[in-house]
């Protein structure tokens, strides 16, 4: 191995260097990294390699030396990869996000458009939040975000090479992607069941449940939402155009059930029913209202999905709507051929 070699290492998702060979066994021998840490060399390694892997490097690691203690985290959580993003589109958008080598970005199984070189695909239990809680940890939490209508499992997408590479996600349905930083919102973010679409590693996807009856039966979302948890950036997605609508201290919102998307843990959200008669036979509305009570922030969509898809059946033949080119000749033909 040459000494003039140029080392770089992946800490905490973050590319580090360049150094020499004797900086490396340094680090190695005053436990500043492990035999675990991912080190990289041009003409040297084909890609990322355990330090351990290295015969120069794995001398220097003592087998009956202590483990190093762990990383420090914040608040008790693990410390998110600082990815960068950025969104393509209008109503059918994309995310673009920017991987460093060793960095991660965990998504919804099914909602991956594109990767490039040098990133390693992996379907797995849990999202990494919580490395030491074991098979039936990863397999409950997987259980309960099969719960919230989200897949048992997450994907990760792990960028094993050198230099930048992207992996993008995109939007199941017309809409808008809402790129959210955990941290800069308290570090939790409770939405409807199948809003998240992607998130830096060290993101918990878990569950949120309202303590009101009146909520869980008829709000809507029930009684069950997801719950984003983190100080990384995090990505949800919704219908129609998406708006911000920040709630003083006891200012209220009275929102269509369909039309929440999320809101901050400080918002206190209920369910209030329609009083007037009228309005609960022929509103339209429906018969329950969200109350959502500040401080806090709270994201509503102009056009939820359920919505979306009522309009869609209607229209269909099945559902007694009419053949699409009615007003022409081709359509009265087909009309015909179908049996109107």
């Amino acid at each position: 191995m040459s000494d003039a070699a140029m080392w770089y290492i992946a800490v905490a998702g973050q590319q580090q260097g360049p150094f020499g060979r004797e900086d490396i066994i340094n680090k190695l021998r005053t436990r500043e990294i492990t035999g675990e840490t991912l080190v990289f060399a041009n003409g040297i390694t084909q890609s990322w390699t355990p330090a351990a892997q290295i015969a120069d490097f794995a001398s220097a690691i003592s087998p009956t030396a202590p483990a190093a203690p762990p990383v420090p985290t914040t608040g008790g959580t693990i410390q998110s990869h600082e990815i960068d993003y950025k969104i393509f589109g209008e109503e059918m958008q994309f995310v673009e996000i920017e991987l460093d080598p060793g960095e991660t970005v965990i998504a919804e199984a099914g909602a991956m458009m594109f990767m490039e070189d040098g990133i390693d695909m992996e379907t797995r239990f849990g999202d990494g939040s919580q490395p030491d809680q074991g098979f039936m940890g990863k397999l409950m939490a997987g259980a309960k975000r099969k719960i919230t209508g989200e897949s048992l499992f997450m994907t990760w997408f792990t960028h094993q090479g050198a230099g930048k590479s992207h992996a993008s996600f995109g939007a199941p349905y017309p809409g808008k992607i809402v790129a959210l930083d955990l941290k800069a919102l308290g570090g939790e973010f409770i939405c409807q069941k199948d809003a998240f679409l992607c998130a830096a590693m060290g993101t918990e996807i878990g569950i949120a449940f309202n303590k009101k009856i009146g909520a869980g039966f008829f709000g809507g979302e029930g009684f069950i939402m997801q719950r984003l948890k983190g100080d990384g950036k995090a990505f949800v997605h919704a219908g129609g155009t998406v708006v911000n609508r920040k709630l003083a201290a006891g200012q209220t919102l009275r929102v269509d059930t369909g039309c929440l998307v999320g809101f901050t843990p400080s918002v206190a959200y209920d369910i209030q029913m329609v009083k007037k008669l009228k309005s609960i036979f022929f509103g339209g509305e429906g018969l329950f209202l969200a109350t959502l009570t500040g401080p806090g922030d709270v994201w509503l969509q102009s056009l939820p999905f359920s919505r979306l898809a009522d309009r869609i059946y209607a229209a269909a033949p099945q559902g007694g709507g009419k053949q699409v080119g009615e007003g022409s000749v081709l359509g009265g033909v087909f009309n015909m051929i179908g049996g109107d």
